[in-house]
């Protein structure tokens, strides 16, 4: 069975730490996004700070919609995310479903 794209799937609560075979499937699928420990890390950069906060926005509403909230560092012209399952103290699925929402935000690489 194919499983559908991870920006169409859907947060869940208590879901299990991801095993390393389906972290790197799913890592596959996020190539800008960095393994740091426990978490998943990438910085996203602006021309201005007004489109840093549009994005921080979005970002903040995909994690309510999503009821799963990143670490964010927030400067002129930059924004890094940083998501772990804090409940799991690691990856889940979950952070995998937000890294790919956020990913439709980004703005094109030069």
């Amino acid at each position: 069975m194919i499983a559908p794209p991870l920006h169409l799937l859907h947060c869940q609560p208590g879901r299990a730490p991801l095993a390393p075979a389906e972290l790197a499937a799913g890592l596959r699928q996020l190539p800008q996004w960095q393994r740091s420990g426990a978490w998943l890390e990438r910085r996203f950069e602006f021309a201005n700070f007004d489109l840093t906060m549009a994005f921080v926005n979005a970002v903040a509403a995909i994690a309510g919609a999503q009821d799963h909230h990143p670490e964010m560092q927030v400067r002129w012209g930059d924004c890094r995310l940083r998501w772990q399952t804090h409940s799991v103290g690691g990856l889940t699925l979950n952070d995998l479903i937000c890294c790919a929402k956020v990913d439709l935000l980004a703005p094109p690489r030069p």
